[in-house]
């Protein structure tokens, strides 16, 4: 793992706009360009409320391996 980061959300919003916002937040933070949501990787977070996006999801290159979401509810 080269870095982490956490991102809490207790806005009233929906669930889909707390992740998309989340994710907007850390590529923000790591400086990145904002993701592309494929289809496989749609399918994986239905699955297991995790996302990987690989170098396939990002129009730039990434210098690393892939960044990982998962969803952590209380």
């Amino acid at each position: 793992m080269i870095r982490d980061t956490v991102v809490c959300d207790d806005t009233d919003d929906t669930r889909t706009h707390k992740i998309f916002h989340a994710l907007d937040a850390i590529c923000y933070e790591f400086d990145l360009s904002k993701p592309i949501w494929l289809d496989a990787t749609i399918e994986e977070f239905k699955r297991h409320d995790k996302a990987r996006f690989t170098q396939d999801n990002f129009v730039d290159s990434i210098d690393f391996d892939y960044l990982e979401v998962h969803i952590i509810e209380e």
